[in-house]
Formats: C-alpha cells, sequence, structure tokens
C-alpha cells in the first residue's frame, strides 16, 4: 500500500516539478529525478466514507453498490456510484464558492495546487478555546521562531481538531443537522484580518487547515472565505494528518476533482516530506 502510494506521488510530483520551479522538493540534480525512496509522503486527506463529516445542511456521502458478482463469462465485476456534496470530507473551495465571477474548480491553474507547505501549529490555543481565529500575530510570531513564509507557499493551519474526526460533535462541536446545527457550530478559523495579511504580504498560493472551514464555526458573515477566494486563493478544508509534518521544509500536491463549473470537489492532498541533508 504504502509502496503505491510513493509511485502514484512520485508520478504526480514530477508533473508538479515540470509546472512549477519553486518547490524545495529532494532532487537529485546530477539525474533529474525526485529521491522518493528517501522522501516521506503524508497523506492528509480523510478517507470518504459513511462517517465523513459534512456541513450539517448537506446530505451525506453515499456509496452505492451497483454491482459485485461473479459474471457469466468467469470474471468479477465491481461498480458503484457515489453521492456526495461539493464541500464535504476532505475537499477544495474554488474561489467562485464566495466570490462572484471568480475561478470555477476546473480554472483554477494547476501551479496553485502544488508548491512549498509551511505548517502553523496554533493547537495549544484551539485546545482553550473551540472559538478561536487564528490572528495576524499568531503568524507572526510563528515567523519569528521558522523564518518568513516564503511568497507562493501553501499555508496549513495546524489546530488539531482532526484528531476528533469521525465524530460530528466533537469536531464539529455539535451532531445537530439543518439549520438548527449550523447555529450550534463550534470551531477554529482564521481571522478574516490574517487572511488578508497572507494574501496582500505573504502573496500565498493556497490556505488549508483540519477544520470544516476556514472561518470559524460561529460566523455568519463568512469574511476568511471572501478574503481568500476573491483573490482567486484556493482554500483546503477538512485535512488530516498535519501532526505528521513539521513546521516548513515540505511540499504539497492537492489535485482535485477537475469539476467543470464546480464551487468546490472531493481533494485528495498529500505532503512530501525530503531527508534531512
Amino acid at each position: 500500500m504504502a509502496k503505491n502510494l510513493r509511485c502514484t506521488a512520485g508520478r504526480l510530483i514530477i508533473i508538479a516539478l515540470c509546472l512549477s520551479s519553486s518547490l524545495g522538493c529532494a532532487v537529485d540534480r546530477q539525474r533529474n529525478h525526485f529521491i522518493w525512496d528517501h522522501s516521506r509522503i503524508v497523506d492528509l486527506t480523510h478517507s470518504f466514507d459513511v462517517e465523513t463529516i459534512v456541513w450539517p445542511t448537506e446530505q451525506d456521502f453515499n456509496l452505492v453498490v451497483q454491482h459485485a458478482e461473479e459474471t457469466s463469462a468467469g470474471y468479477y465485476y465491481a461498480s458503484n456510484r457515489i453521492e456526495l456534496p461539493e464541500h464535504g470530507g476532505t475537499h477544495i473551495d474554488a474561489p467562485i464558492h464566495f466570490s462572484r465571477g471568480k475561478q470555477t474548480l476546473d480554472q483554477i491553474p494547476i501551479e496553485r495546487l502544488v508548491g512549498v507547505g509551511v505548517r502553523i501549529d496554533v493547537t495549544d490555543r484551539c485546545d482553550h478555546d473551540r472559538d478561536y481565529r487564528v490572528t495576524t500575530q499568531d503568524l507572526v510570531q510563528w515567523e519569528s521562531r521558522a523564518g518568513r513564509i516564503p511568497a507562493g507557499a501553501i499555508v496549513l493551519l495546524h489546530t488539531g481538531f482532526a484528531k476528533f474526526w469521525p465524530s460530528r460533535k466533537d469536531y464539529l462541536g455539535t451532531a445537530l443537522r439543518g439549520q438548527e446545527g449550523v447555529r450550534a457550530l463550534h470551531f477554529p478559523g482564521l481571522h478574516p484580518e490574517a487572511a488578508a495579511w497572507l494574501v496582500r504580504e505573504r502573496h500565498v498560493k493556497a490556505v488549508g487547515i483540519d477544520t470544516a472551514s476556514i472561518d470559524y464555526g460561529q460566523s455568519t458573515r463568512f469574511e476568511t472565505h471572501v478574503a481568500l477566494l476573491s483573490q482567486n486563493v484556493p482554500v483546503f478544508e477538512n485535512l488530516a494528518n498535519l501532526n505528521g509534518l513539521p513546521d516548513r521544509g515540505f511540499n504539497v500536491v492537492a489535485l482535485p476533482m477537475k469539476i467543470a463549473g464546480g464551487t468546490g470537489g472531493p481533494l485528495r492532498i498529500i505532503a512530501v516530506v525530503p531527508p534531512s541533508p
């Protein structure tokens, strides 16, 4: 399984390397290939299944088994149909999701979905406040320890809430559904001023978080979504395994289903952590 993941990831990153010169990958410069055998692949994606967490007003993920049988021709055949919302489980928000006329999912340049990653760890603050919003000061303090966020980076916010998956009550703060459930949401997010700072001062490619929304649960105006998506900065939500990443020195490949006209979609996202020098 791990070997297959490395092979698949290898093909994806080789493509990414051709598309983006900003990737700080572990590359054998003389042979011009990626050093896969020594890199660590971290899967940042929750599996899609009956326990997949979706927004309280959305339909649950559903896998419909259509075929699973031995055929009269002597071979086994299996085929399923999936039903799911664009914005459920580990997924991407396309700019049009909160900004009229901006990019749909298929229009996002692939270069925005691959690049150098940084992980901003705010687990301590979020442990004490379910409604915490990551501030500009948090980002500046992180830079004082780990160095400046590179231009064109993909910023991943580590709140620690992935540890609650797949418990809806613990992850979202409520097990209620519908509008009643929306009003009862409690989980951390990114402050809109900090989002604007990342766009304006650090020119980030994308921002991800291990909660159900880049806006905190009690948001009613979704200002952080607007601050990012109105600038064509896509958002990754419901990420997994951010605790397996260093603060910096890794690369991100985030490839969603390419849905024409989509406002978002399922996302398979990985991080590649090269070997230490």
